[in-house]
C-alpha cells in the first residue's frame, strides 16, 4: 500500500511563547520538522511527503522546500480543517497525518504504524501511547481516552483513507505504542529539554 505522509506545521504554535516557528525550534541542533522530515524519508511505505503549512508559518514553508517535498499551503483554521482541506485539494488516498513537533519520530515507527493500518482494515487509525509512558517521563496531556480498559494519549500520527473523508465520522482503530519517543510532542520548553536529553541517550 502506498501511503501519502501530510506534515501538519501550519499551527501558531502559542503554548511556546516564542516569536520563532514551532515546526522551527531546534531539537539537538535541527528544526523539529528536520527530524520528521528523516524519519519519512527512511518509511519505504511512505510514497510521498506533504508538508501543510499556513499562513502562520511562511518560514516552515521556505525551509521544508529544501528537503525535495511538497509544500502546500492551507487555510490555517485548525488541525481537522487543515487536513480535510489538503486531501480534497490534492485527491489523496491512503494519509499519514503527523505533527511537525515529534523531533523523537523513527521511519520504523512510521512503518510499524503503516501495517497495522494495512491489518486493521479500517478507514481510520489513531496512534497512542499509555498515560503511563507520558506521566513517566513528566509530561502534560491535553486530551486522554480510555481504550480497552486504559487511559491513552494521542500523538499527533493518524492514518486516514482520504478517499472517505466526506463519509462524517469514520470507524476506526486505535494503536497503542509504548514507546517514550512518540510520547514526547513538544509543547514546552520543557518538552526540547527532554527530547534532546533522549537524543543525547540514543546516540551513545
Amino acid at each position: 500500500m502506498g501511503v501519502t505522509a501530510l506534515v501538519m506545521a501550519g499551527g501558531k504554535g502559542t503554548r511556546m511563547k516564542t516569536e520563532e516557528e514551532k515546526p522551527l525550534l531546534k531539537v539537538g541542533g535541527k528544526p523539529m520538522i528536520q527530524h520528521v522530515l528523516h524519519a519519512l524519508k527512511n518509511a519505504k511505505k511512505i510514497d510521498e511527503i506533504i508538508v501543510a503549512v499556513s499562513h502562520y508559518t511562511p518560514k516552515t514553508a521556505t525551509f521544508a522546500k529544501r528537503f525535495s517535498v511538497r509544500v502546500l499551503k492551507t487555510p490555517g483554521r485548525d488541525w481537522c480543517s487543515d487536513v480535510q482541506y489538503a486531501i480534497k485539494r490534492l485527491h489523496l488516498g491512503a494519509v499519514l497525518t503527523i505533527a511537525a513537533d515529534l523531533p523523537l519520530v523513527t521511519g520504523e515507527v512510521i512503518e510499524e504504524v503503516i501495517r497495522h493500518y494495512e491489518r486493521c482494515r479500517k478507514p481510520a487509525l489513531t496512534v497512542t501511547v499509555p498515560l503511563e509512558t507520558c506521566r513517566r517521563l513528566g509530561l502534560t496531556a491535553d486530551y486522554i481516552f480510555e481504550c480497552r480498559g486504559k487511559s491513552v494519549v494521542p500523538t499527533g500520527i493518524d492514518v486516514i483513507d482520504g478517499k472517505r473523508i466526506d463519509d462524517g465520522r469514520m470507524e476506526e482503530a486505535i494503536l497503542v505504542v509504548n514507546d517514550e519517543r512518540i510520547a514526547v510532542n513538544v509543547n514546552t520548553f520543557k518538552d526540547i529539554e527532554m527530547a534532546e536529553s533522549m537524543l543525547r541517550h540514543s546516540a551513545r
